[in-house]
C-alpha cells in the first residue's frame, strides 16, 4: 500500500485564489495514482494520495519566513 503526500502552499497562483481547486486536487490524485502504477506497477485500489496545504505563515525559504523574503527580494530584486 503506497502513500504518497503533495505539500502545497495554500496561497494560489493569483491574488484571488487561496488555495487549489477541488478539481486541481482530484487531477494531482490521478497523476500521482497513474505514476505509481506506471512506474512501479502499484494498483490504483491500493494508492493513497494525501495533499497537505501550507499557510504562508508555515514555511520559509533561504532561513526567512516566505513573507520576509518577499518583501527584501522587492526592494532588492535580483
Amino acid at each position: 500500500m503506497p502513500m504518497v503526500t503533495i505539500q502545497i502552499t495554500r496561497e494560489g497562483s493569483t491574488p484571488d485564489r487561496t488555495a487549489a481547486t477541488a478539481e486541481e486536487k482530484a487531477a494531482l490524485i490521478k497523476g500521482a495514482s497513474q505514476l505509481l502504477l506506471d512506474v512501479l506497477n502499484k494498483p490504483l485500489d491500493a494508492t493513497f494520495v494525501v495533499i497537505e496545504e501550507v499557510e504562508m505563515e508555515n514555511w520559509g525559504w533561504g532561513g526567512l519566513p516566505v513573507a520576509e523574503l518577499r518583501k527584501q527580494r522587492q526592494t532588492n530584486p535580483k
